[in-house]
């Protein structure tokens, strides 16, 4: 009986290093070569090279996290065991969500792989292994932790709020977008860490994943969306009887439907969500996902594709009332200062030492010039008159310039007694005025003026001082040249 029971553990150790083999075999080292962009000198950028993590998935993806290729120039792979790496390209990418999928057009790099699979949302408690590349070695790294908590928490990547798992399994850079294992199964991917925390992570769950893959099967990516509602809390009692509610009605107020909102027209200010897709909407504005567990009620919209329809019930002058919400914008179209960009060149232009540029998460977040105002905007809607900020970022010193040297980062509210909706505008008005000085303004009437000719005069001067080859991004150059063919 004792060999018997002796050769049924050996059989079972053998079985467990086997799948634990199985697992290892599926995990990646990344390698990225990044174009970093300088939001505050936006013709300029850096090289910088970084390591990441990631997993093999089913149809031959690599999955990881947005922020290990941001800005990529250059991407290798490295399977584990193995010292070659492979060149790999990004196919899909969700700065939103923090993810990517990444392709490796060699075959052989995928030999002997069993792509690993994915599991369900964890529950609290349970128990889970992290994989990856982290700091302080370079071979493969497991630990184990548990789930807790399951709730939505600010995406560092993009700034916006999303459901994210946060577990105790210690996470350090190179982790990032390694897998989080339960049962051999992928239950999340590593996102980010509480620095000044004792082995707190945070993980995007598998239904976020699941979510952006799908997302992703046509080719395009659409998102995570906006209903371009502001809402406010209930839970003061003086409020809700304000309202004309019961104690047992919970909810929250519409106090803003955006401009670019698909609601727009159908629902009001003062109008009260009381559910979403059957869903209740408790009056601190979280709903329950599962028992006893609750987050943000759009958890509820999040799960829908853009396109689709979520119904919301809604209680207007004491009656009750469902609508249908089409899923067609995302935060981007409701905000008056974009979110965080990656892939791309900050936009700008120059005109005769003024530099331009629209105002953008990354711009606010590269100095503390202003910060105040900025972020004050960062927080504020889109209006149909009024959709981008526009700021003079920097004076390039010039005897033209001489006495305007101080200002930078400076929201600018009108140009020649006119407001403008965009940069787009702002920069079209800038190049087609014809009187003798531009007059920019602010909201508080403080003004800059320029000669336009002087200014045009000296131009190329100025570019020449400082060492610019263009006077524009390379987006409104190809907009121009674009123009220009047709």
């Amino acid at each position: 009986m004792r060999y018997l029971i002796f050769l049924l553990s050996v059989c079972l150790l053998h079985a467990n290093l086997a799948k634990e083999d199985v697992t290892k075999q599926a995990i990646v080292k990344i390698y990225t070569t990044s174009k970093i962009p300088n939001y505050q000198v936006p013709w300029s950028s850096a090289i910088q090279q970084s390591t990441g993590s990631g997993s093999i998935i089913k149809d031959g993806f690599i999955l990881t996290n947005a922020h290990v290729i941001a800005n990529q120039a250059f991407i290798e792979v490295q399977r584990y065991g193995q010292r070659k790496r492979y060149v790999a390209q990004v196919y899909a990418v969700s700065h939103q969500a923090d993810l990517a999928l990444l392709k490796v057009k060699e075959k052989s790099f995928f030999k002997g792989v069993t792509p690993l699979t994915f599991g369900t949302l964890p529950e609290v408690e349970q128990k889970i292994v992290v994989y990856g590349y982290p700091m302080g070695g370079s071979t493969l790294s497991a630990t184990i932790g548990v789930v807790s908590r399951v709730e939505h928490h600010i995406y560092a990547h993009s700034g916006e709020s999303f459901l994210a798992i946060q577990v105790d399994a210690a996470v350090n850079p190179g982790n990032s977008g390694g897998p989080a294992l339960s049962n051999g199964k992928i239950v999340g991917v590593v996102m980010q860490v509480i620095t000044k925390s004792q082995n707190i992570g945070y993980l995007v769950p598998v239904s976020m994943v699941q979510h952006f893959i799908t997302d992703m099967k046509d080719g395009k990516y659409d998102g995570f969306a906006d209903l371009g509602l502001g809402t406010q809390k209930l839970e003061n009692p003086t409020l809700k009887r304000y309202y004309g509610l019961e104690d047992n009605v919970t909810g929250n107020v519409i106090d803003k439907v955006v401009y670019h909102s698909s609601l727009r027209g159908i629902l009001k200010e003062g109008d009260i969500l009381t559910a979403v897709d059957g869903h209740k909407v408790e009056d601190d504005g979280t709903s329950a996902f599962r028992e006893h567990e609750y987050t943000n009620f759009y958890y509820y919209v999040d799960k829908h594709q853009m396109g689709e329809k979520v119904t919301l019930d809604v209680i207007r002058n004491q009656e009750k009332m469902k609508v249908d919400a089409v899923l067609k914008y995302s935060a981007d179209d409701m905000y008056l200062v974009k979110t965080t960009r990656y892939d791309r060149m900050p936009t700008y232009f120059i005109y005769g030492g003024y530099v331009f540029s629209p105002l953008t998460r990354n711009l606010i977040l590269s100095s503390n010039r202003n910060r105040l105002k900025l972020s004050y905007l960062a927080s504020q809607w889109q209006k149909k008159e009024k959709k981008e900020v526009v700021v003079l970022l920097k004076v390039l010193a010039s005897d033209l310039t001489k006495g305007n040297n101080d200002f930078a980062m400076w929201p600018i509210e009108k140009i020649n007694g006119e407001t403008f909706i965009d940069f787009k505008d702002f920069y079209n008005k800038m190049q087609n005025i014809k009187e003798h000085y531009i007059v920019l303004e602010d909201k508080d009437g403080v003004k800059v003026i320029i000669d336009r000719e002087e200014a045009q005069r000296k131009q190329s001067s100025i570019l020449k001082k400082y060492n610019i080859e263009f006077d524009k991004s390379i987006d409104l150059r190809e907009n121009e040249e674009g123009n220009k063919t047709k």
